[in-house]
C-alpha cells in the first residue's frame, strides 16, 4: 500500500485528544516541517526542525530531531496529542523501514494512530485535489510514487543505483564529473564541463577537482553545487551536458510512465506532478523533453510543477484518514498555497 499505520492504544493523552486533530509531519534530508491542524482545517500550530536521516543517525536520534519541532507546534497549538499522526518521512524507502519508524512515532504517544508514507507521496498530495495521480520527485535523489482513491499505490525503492535509479542531483553531479574527467585526460569526447565544473570552485583542471574532492579539500557535501553548473553548461550548448538533461527527461517520464500503467491510469486523464528543486526550477530543456516525451508515451498524463510545500500534503493525507469534508481539505490548502 505504500504506507504502514500504526493503531491506538498510545496511551492516555493520545486517547484524550481532539477528534479530528492531525499532526502533519514532512520529514526531508534537509529540513522537517510539522503543522497541527485542527478539524475545522484551521492550523492552530507550526514549526520547522532540521533533517531527517536515519541512516546517518539512526531512528531515535532522527525522531528526537522531529520531536523538537512537533514539541514547539503543539506548544502554539495549545494541545499535547492528536488523533492522527499523518508522516511523510525520507529514506522511508521499504515497507520494513516505514514499520520501523512508524513504531518509533507511535512509541512517541503523539496520537492514537500513525500512518507513515515516503516523502514523495506529500509532493504528490499537494498537487491533486483527491489522492489519484503521480509524482516524480527529483531533488538530492529520483522517486515516483503514485496513489488511487481506493488505497493501490504504486512505488519504487529509490535507493540508488542498486535499484536501478539515475538522476537526482547526487547522480547527475557524479555524471558530469565522469565526463569532464574523460574528456580531459583523453578517455572521452571533449566537453564544456571539463573547464565549468573546476571553474565553479575555483581551479583550473580537472585533475585538480579530482584531487580536491578525494583528499575533501572541498567538502563532499558540496559536490551538489556542480549540478546547477551541469545545466549552465547545457543551457550554453555543450552536447554533452545537454545529452544528461535529455537523459534525466527520460528518466522521469520512463518513472511516471511506469507508475501510471501499474495503477490502470495510463489511458485515463491524470496528473503527473513534478516536485523537488531540480524539476521545480523549470530548466527549459528539462521541461520541453519531459512534455515532449510524456505526449508520445503518455498522452492523457497532465505534466504540472508543485509548488506549494510537501507539508500541506502530509496534512491533506492526514484528513483522508479522518474522513474530513472538502471544505478542510480546502481550508488548508488555501493557508498554505496563500502563504
Amino acid at each position: 500500500m505504500g504506507m504502514t499505520s500504526s493503531g491506538s492504544g498510545a496511551g492516555t493523552a493520545a486517547g484524550s485528544a481532539p477528534v479530528g486533530l492531525v499532526l502533519a509531519i514532512d520529514a526531508g534530508n534537509s529540513k522537517t516541517d510539522v503543522a497541527v491542524v485542527a478539524a475545522d482545517g484551521a492550523v492552530v500550530g507550526a514549526a520547522r526542525g532540521g533533517g531527517f536521516r536515519p541512516p546517518a543517525v539512526g531512528v531515535e536520534a532522527a525522531v528526537d530531531a522531529v520531536a523538537d519541532a512537533v514539541g514547539r507546534a503543539f506548544a502554539e497549538g495549545g494541545v499535547s496529542s492528536v488523533t492522527h499522526v499523518s508522516a511523510c518521512l525520507a529514506n522511508a524507502d521499504l515497507p520494513v523501514e516505514e514499520e520501523q519508524l512508524a513504531a518509533a512515532l507511535h512509541a512517541r504517544a503523539w496520537g492514537a494512530s500513525v500512518e507513515v508514507r515516503n516523502d514523495t507521496f506529500a509532493i504528490l498530495r499537494a498537487g491533486v485535489a483527491e489522492p489519484r495521480g503521480v509524482a516524480v520527485v527529483c531533488g538530492a535523489g529520483i522517486n515516483c510514487v503514485g496513489m488511487r482513491p481506493d488505497g493501490r499505490t504504486a512505488r519504487f525503492p529509490a535507493i540508488g543505483r542498486i535499484s536501478g535509479d539515475w538522476g537526482g542531483g547526487w547522480g547527475l553531479a557524479e555524471e558530469a564529473l565522469w565526463h569532464a574527467a574523460r574528456a580531459e585526460d583523453g578517455r572521452g569526447g571533449p566537453t564544456a564541463l571539463a573547464r565549468t565544473l573546476p571553474a565553479h570552485f575555483g581551479l583550473t583542471s580537472m585533475y585538480a577537482l579530482i584531487e580536491a574532492l578525494h583528499l575533501e579539500h572541498i567538502d563532499t557535501a558540496r559536490r551538489h553545487e556542480l549540478t546547477p553548473v551541469l545545466f549552465a553548461t547545457a543551457v550554453d550548448g555543450d552536447p554533452v551536458a545537454r545529452a544528461i538533461v535529455d537523459r534525466l527527461a527520460d528518466e522521469v517520464v520512463a518513472m511516471a510512465t511506469v507508475a501510471l500503467t501499474r495503477l490502470d491510469l495510463l489511458t485515463e486523464e491524470t496528473p503527473v506532478l513534478l516536485g523537488g528543486s531540480i524539476l521545480a526550477a523549470r530548466h527549459p530543456q528539462l521541461d520541453d523533453r519531459i512534455h515532449e516525451l510524456l505526449s508520445v508515451r503518455a498522452p492523457k498524463a497532465v505534466p504540472q510543477v508543485v509548488t506549494a510545500g510537501p507539508v500541506l500534503g502530509a496534512a491533506l493525507l492526514g484528513l483522508d484518514h479522518v474522513g474530513a469534508q472538502e471544505e478542510v481539505h480546502a481550508r488548508v490548502r488555501a493557508f498554505y498555497e496563500e502563504a
